[in-house]
């Protein structure tokens, strides 16, 4: 039975020379407290812009835990767009 839900999110910096690892200590500190990051990934997209995939766990009986997520996230100037690639209980 899953007790989790896993978020996968293509987070685009607002800039090509922010350091990525700066955008994903502060995402990791925006994201609400029950939440937490199962990992990173990055994908470059065009030009030197890398996107950064974030994992992110939920409890799965916590309800409109995604969606806060996501207006958290909306929140961060370091951010331009992102958007929920999937999403699925584990």
């Amino acid at each position: 039975m899953a007790k989790r839900v896993l978020a996968s999110l293509k987070i685009f910096p607002s800039d090509i020379n922010l350091d990525r690892e700066v955008i994903k200590k502060e995402i990791e500190k925006t994201i609400p407290e029950y939440a937490s990051v199962y990992k990173f990934e990055e994908e470059p997209i065009a030009y030197g812009l890398v996107a950064i995939i974030a994992h992110v766990l939920v409890p799965e009986d916590r309800e409109g835990a995604i969606d806060e997520v996501e207006s958290r996230l909306k929140k961060m100037d370091k951010i331009s767009d992102f958007q929920t690639l999937m999403v699925r209980r584990v």
